[in-house]
């Protein structure tokens, strides 16, 4: 039977026995309203991507301001490093790299972690910006064994609770909410498996909120999927995916901006309902949204601001007329492409499935993804380029059986 998904923040156990630790240490992290900005990048960060790094710069304090680098997740530190300092170096700031990984030799990452002078270096910045690589190696070399913070970890956090800025692009990313991907992967098998503890999902850093989950690299590999069993077993309302070489800037009134190459998919449970009795991954009521660069959303109101330059999209004159389907929604930027139509089409529905490859495991397992219009859905076009936002789209999920053979020549 379905049951309706509470509207809440985040409420859960986390893994490994260390909820009280990490909880007490994220209550004493926040305590008080954090003044700063987040600057959350959704991956392959270009050095020209102007708007990005200048925002970073900016928010920390411009031309001058001291911004710690943490190369932590890189799979080689010194280099990460150093490339990523000299592009902030390139905007204006004055960048230190932070010596904090298991990855570099002669480091002892926990002793280094708990240093009180590189501690004190952190805390002086205007702001942190983490690197891309494996969002694992940031927790473990931040928190103690038994998920309490370091004192660079406290560091970060006055930084941000004063009023400046955390960055981070990839990995940098997955650590912005309190639960983050861990060994994270494919769509399908998450969709297909459902999550486990300490394999997919670990804690992650915390700094957007309870109720917040954030994730990376979306358009191109079609991540929004695989948030979804996630957000509905750790009972987060909003999901954040952002697409790569592109940013959601998140401001201390909690106010998202989307700046950069592409844009970010905002997924809304407050409405979802699960059907019990199907075994399988199912949602339905859910909402999705497309926020392309040049948009703002309140979560406190729900307002969407579409960017300047956007007229909305007229559904009595639309574009595209006859049945809307795509034969891979995990596809790259798909679910984006068939939105757009929607919202400028005769059809009040879309269609979209995802299954696996026939030779492969359980191949006759997939999922229809439906996309409805309704009286709360909108379109948004831009008058000068050809790019579009999509807002509160409805978005139903269910498993179906896909007969085999799925093809054959003829």
């Amino acid at each position: 039977m379905p049951i309706r998904l509470p509207a809440l923040p985040l409420a859960f156990v986390l893994a490994f026995g260390l909820a009280p630790a990490i909880a007490r240490a994220d209550a004493r992290a926040g305590a008080g309203a954090a003044k700063g900005s987040l600057v959350i990048a959704g991956g392959a960060l270009r050095a020209d991507n102007a708007p990005v790094w200048s925002r970073i710069v900016e928010l920390a304090g411009g031309r001058g301001a001291r911004i710690a680098v943490f190369p932590t997740a890189a799979g080689n530190p010194a280099r990460s490093g150093r490339a990523t300092a000299e592009i902030l170096a390139r905007y204006g700031a004055r960048p230190f790299v932070v010596p904090l990984s298991a990855l570099l030799p002669g480091t002892d990452v926990k002793r280094a972690a708990d240093d009180p002078a590189l501690a004190a270096s952190v805390r002086a910045a205007g702001g942190a910006f983490f690197t891309g690589g494996d969002q694992g190696r940031i927790t473990a070399a931040l928190r103690h064994a038994d998920g309490s913070n370091s004192a660079v970890l406290d560091a970060v956090w006055d930084v941000y609770r004063r009023g400046g800025v955390i960055a981070g692009t990839s990995a940098g990313a997955a650590i912005m909410s309190k639960t983050m991907f861990y060994e994270g992967r494919a769509p399908l098998p998450t969709l297909r498996d459902g999550i486990t503890d300490g394999r997919d999902i670990a804690p992650g850093l915390g700094f957007i909120g309870d109720d917040v989950f954030v994730d990376q690299h979306l358009l191109v590999r079609g991540r929004f999927a695989r948030m979804l069993p996630v957000m509905l077993a750790k009972h987060y309302r909003l999901g954040l995916g952002i697409d790569e070489n592109t940013a959601a800037v998140v401001g201390p009134d909690r106010s998202i901006a989307v700046i950069g190459y592409k844009g970010a998919l905002l997924l809304d449970l407050g409405q979802a309902t699960v059907d019990t009795a199907r075994p399988a991954f199912n949602v339905a009521d859910a909402r999705i949204s497309y926020l392309d660069s040049g948009d703002r959303y309140d979560p406190a109101t729900g307002r969407f601001t579409p960017g300047p330059d956007k007229e909305r999209v007229d559904p009595a004159d639309p574009s595209y007329r006859g049945p809307l389907f795509v034969p891979d929604i995990l596809g790259n930027t798909a679910v984006v492409d068939l939105l757009m139509k929607l919202c400028d089409s005769d059809q009040a529905r879309a269609t979209g499935i995802a299954f696996g490859d026939p030779a492969g495991t359980s191949p006759e397992r997939g999922f229809e993804f439906t996309f409805t219009r309704t009286p709360e859905s909108e379109g948004w076009e831009s008058n000068r380029a050809d790019t579009y936002s999509v807002y509160r789209v409805r978005m139903d999920v269910r498993p179906v059986k896909l007969t085999l053979p799925l093809y054959r020549a003829e």
